[in-house]
């Protein structure tokens, strides 16, 4: 970075700093619970010759530290992959199942926002199609923050909810489905190649709140990628230009995603996209009724509050995870 000439191109030297930052974010750790390891080794000697109480005890909660702090390296090595490191975006559908499946949507938007909260990221709602009674018929979000997606990659997949039905009358037990799709956002650093031949561009009045001027001009922007089918939108600006912007971040991002899926194909095996929104194919229950439980079944792991992981308690099912599967590119 000294180097000269290093500023001349401001944009690669930003590459650079942030790589260097982020390999940095490896050593540091690792030397700092060497120097701990050797420290506690001394100790240890120290008890050998003169068995103190106080001494031992300053050992033992030393050693609980640094057990601590290596189970969080650990975990750290599972976030190793090519692109944990950036940005998530995510994205919620519901299934079949109209009001029900909707009101659930609603519930999966404001458990990952009230995660991000909880971990410090940035929350955006880049698009959101609200459906009936408060339900959501689909919702785009960014997560910014370190290492979002390697940890919100987690989270892929069929999402399946059992209770009592608010919406009842007869009070019976319904079960409704939303998937969960997750990419990296992609940076400038990264090429992704997009004809404007290949892609159907519409525009139409935006829904919900927003304003006069969103719902009487048509500043909600559709786009079709036709060789892939991919579709993205986005209506939550007023200007026709913000919102095409935007849209064109979710495809890049899609497309990119889309392009790693068949660099390999084993991965495709564990997308959640590839899969129906319905029975047999969800990656995580949560059950209200007859009892109460959330239940992943990739990892079968358990946990009995279903309102704390609704509340956005989710770090215990996304290590479970990360420690069974580990980094993305090992898969």
């Amino acid at each position: 970075m000294a180097k000269p000439g290093f500023w001349d191109n401001q944009e690669r030297a930003r590459a650079v700093i942030g790589e260097a930052n982020r390999l940095k974010a490896w050593v540091e750790p690792w030397e700092a619970l060497s120097a701990q390891a050797a420290e506690l080794r001394e100790l240890g000697e120290l008890l050998d010759d003169d068995d103190d109480p106080e001494v031992r005890e300053e050992w033992r909660e030393g050693v609980e530290r640094l057990e601590s702090d290596l189970v969080r390296l650990e975990l750290k090595t599972m976030l190793s992959g090519e692109d944990d490191h950036r940005e998530a975006m995510l994205v919620i559908h519901p299934g079949a199942g109209g009001l029900e499946s909707q009101d659930w949507a609603r519930m999966l938007f404001r458990m990952y926002s009230r995660w991000a909260e909880r971990r410090g990221y940035a929350v955006g709602v880049l698009d959101l199609q609200a459906g009936e009674d408060g339900g959501i018929k689909s919702v785009a979000l960014e997560v910014a923050g370190d290492h979002a997606y390697g940890y919100l990659r987690a989270e892929k997949g069929v999402h399946r909810l059992v209770r009592i039905s608010p919406f009842d009358s007869q009070s019976r037990r319904h079960t409704s489905f939303a998937s969960v799709f997750v990419y990296p956002v992609v940076d400038d650093e990264i090429e992704v190649e997009i004809d404007e031949g290949d892609l159907r561009v519409d525009t139409f009045r935006a829904s919900g709140a927003g304003g006069q001027h969103v719902n009487k001009t048509d500043s909600a922007v559709r786009i079709t990628h036709e060789p892939t089918g991919i579709v993205v939108s986005c209506q939550q600006e007023r200007s026709q230009h913000k919102n095409r912007s935007t849209a064109m971040k979710m495809l890049k991002a899609a497309l990119y995603d889309r392009a790693k899926e068949e660099r390999d194909r084993e991965k495709q095996a564990m997308d959640a996209s590839k899969t129906e929104i319905a029975w047999g194919n969800q990656i995580r229950s949560y059950v209200q009724a007859p009892y109460t439980m959330v239940a992943d079944h990739r990892t079968a792991l358990k946990a009995g509050d279903v309102a704390a992981v609704l509340d956005g308690r989710l770090d215990p099912f996304i290590e479970a995870f990360l420690k069974k599967f580990g980094a993305e590119d090992d898969r």
